[in-house]
């Protein structure tokens, strides 16, 4: 496993760092988010952990930079803040992931291989202020959530009912048999119609409906 972990914190990146290889991961440190997102693009890594509170460029800012490069490049977000509006904003920008630092390392090394997988991974701790977030979704989302989904394509509703099981693009063209650019397409449609930002929250949406629920 190769990662590239940004933190503008030497003690703890250098910490965090020596944990990791002596658990067999490979890791580029970087402490800032240009020198951080250059390493990504030279390294390849199969994941990029980035810290919120950096100066300069910020965590969410460095996850953007990120993206404009590769869209499909899992970024987990890995900080001391347990906010629910930091939550919500990393989530927003499509993060891969939101841990926070006091977790134990054999469960960060854990919920690497999860994101590496496609999945998405919620520190266990905020998983009630998700819930919120979502129930608190923006006002322009329509109330009525049965006329929301009714408005979603057989295709877009199979699309969805992969993304709640945290699935990425490239599992999810896997499964149905397609290229990653149309999946990513059908997802950028499910959002607009749903009236959301990210592919997080329209996941937590359809499982609060229960929407597939018959999956289980």
């Amino acid at each position: 496993m190769k990662v590239v972990l940004i933190d503008d914190h030497a003690l703890f990146r250098e910490g965090l760092e020596a944990l990791l290889r002596r658990r067999g991961v490979e890791v580029t440190s970087c402490s800032n988010g240009h020198e951080g997102v250059e390493a990504a693009m030279a390294v390849s890594p199969d994941v990029v952990m980035v810290d919120l509170r950096m100066p300069d460029v910020n965590g969410v800012q460095t996850l953007n930079l990120l993206r404009e490069r590769d869209a499909e490049l899992p970024v987990l977000i890995l900080t001391t803040s347990d906010d629910a509006g930091d939550l919500k904003e990393c989530l927003r920008h499509d993060a891969s992931g939101y841990l926070l630092k006091d977790m134990d390392p054999d469960d960060l090394v854990l919920a690497l291989r999860k994101v590496i997988a496609g999945e998405m991974v919620v520190a266990p701790e905020l998983a009630s202020k998700l819930a919120t977030i979502i129930r608190n979704r923006d006002e322009d989302v329509v109330e009525d959530s049965k006329s929301i989904f009714s408005s979603l394509s057989p295709r877009e509703m199979e699309i969805l009912s992969h993304l709640t099981e945290g699935q990425s693009n490239k599992v999810i063209a896997r499964h149905l048999g397609i290229s990653d650019g149309t999946v990513k397409l059908h997802v950028k449609s499910i959002l607009k119609k749903l009236g959301l930002h990210s592919r997080v929250e329209a996941a937590v949406l359809a499982a609060n409906e229960r929407l597939f629920a018959h999956k289980r």
